[in-house]
């Protein structure tokens, strides 16, 4: 069986994409890229998980347990109508950012995840009041 350094150069080379390409999806280096493809080091399992939903793999398939590239089945899956409205909302603006909007998400939601509890229900009063009073500029 192949190892998951073998599997995730597959899965990069399959989908036309560089190794920055790659990095920048998953919030990694090229040099990280390169580090895994060649078996130097190997993601952790937030990274393992994402890539595998990404490229609409199993995880054991990525790790190279099995060379069943099908995901758990959708029976295992929690059904769509489970997904937040939240998740809902933000998956549905995502297709309309630019790479570098993309970018400035994914480390706001990093950051935000680093808060504790409290600060982030203060931080997001703040960006609320911000962004109601910005959708009221744009309306005069």
């Amino acid at each position: 069986m192949a190892s998951i350094s073998d599997r995730i150069r597959l899965l990069r080379a399959e989908s036309h994409m560089t190794q920055e390409e790659f990095g920048r999806i998953f919030g990694i280096s090229k040099p990280t890229v390169s580090f895994y493809e060649h078996g130097k080091s190997v993601p952790n399992d937030q990274i393992k998980t994402a890539i595998a939903r990404y490229f609409g793999v199993s995880v054991d398939y990525l790790l190279g347990v099995t060379d069943s590239r099908d995901p758990i089945s959708s029976t295992h899956a929690p059904p769509a109508a489970a997904q937040r409205p939240a998740e809902a909302a933000i998956a549905g603006e995502l297709g309309s950012l630019s790479d570098r909007q993309l970018d400035r998400l994914l480390g706001y939601i990093q950051a935000l995840k680093e808060l504790p509890e409290g600060v982030a229900s203060q931080n997001t009063a703040i960006v609320e009041k911000n962004a109601s009073g910005e959708n009221s500029s744009a309306a005069g």
